[in-house]
């Protein structure tokens, strides 16, 4: 089955199937390096790793116009709500759990970060999600820093993981390096990186350290050009 993922920039994401559109933290309309807006993004399912405004900005419009489904920490599916999302459009989550759906299965997991909501207020756990679906499994580590637990995450036989390697906010590449020898994936894809020039990075010479440091074959995207898995 056919199965494409798109780079918007920064850290969002498209995972698109024949029968299903999943978008991984929407940030078109405030950011420098998104080729479209908020109003051209298609969405069935949006997965939300965490609250800050370069993850959470257009999930709202993207939501209310598309009717996706918004899977998300407690917290945020709670702000949502006062967003005017209904109810049985949000799948509350936490770190661990998992949801079955008619196109595979969604699993939270952990991630170093912080999440708050544009007011300050607490914004729940910060997640990374491992999606299963097309007989794939896919990692979006979401923003996070390095940490030894993605070895259990990748027992699982990860095809592709998407790790951020901005630094600053994030890991950064020589961190990146030790996670894909942790997940032990087969490929992985930069994110969170060349949005500001705080989190600026040669991609190239990124990949040339994952090709010469471990056995995974990097993918670096150009923001809105899909890939097929």
């Amino acid at each position: 089955m056919t199965l494409e993922l798109t780079w918007w920039g920064h850290a969002c994401f498209t995972l698109k199937s024949p029968q299903q559109t999943i978008l991984i933290d929407p940030f078109f309309d405030q950011s420098p390096t998104a080729p479209i807006k908020a109003a051209q993004a298609e969405a069935d399912f949006i997965l939300q790793t965490h609250a800050h405004f370069d993850h959470l900005a257009d999930t709202v419009p993207i939501a209310l116009r598309t009717g996706a489904t918004v899977l998300a920490n407690f917290e945020i599916c709670e702000w949502l709500k006062c967003q005017g999302i209904a109810d049985e459009k949000l799948i509350a989550m936490n770190l661990g759990g998992g949801v079955s759906l008619p196109w595979g299965r969604v699993k939270m997991t952990l991630a170093h970060h912080s999440s708050s909501f544009p007011d300050g207020s607490y914004g729940g756990s910060p997640c990374g999600f491992l999606v299963e679906v097309a007989d794939r499994k896919i990692y979006f580590a979401g923003d996070t820093a390095l940490f030894f637990d993605m070895k259990l995450i990748g027992l699982v036989g990860l095809d592709v993981a998407v790790l951020p390697i901005g630094d600053l906010f994030t890991m950064g590449p020589a961190d990146s390096i030790e996670a894909i020898k942790l997940l032990n994936c087969r490929r992985v894809v930069p994110s969170h990186y060349n949005t500001w020039p705080p989190i600026r990075q040669d991609a190239a010479t990124w990949a040339d350290r994952v090709r010469s440091h471990t056995a995974c074959d990097p993918l670096v995207l150009e923001p809105g050009f899909p890939i097929e898995l």
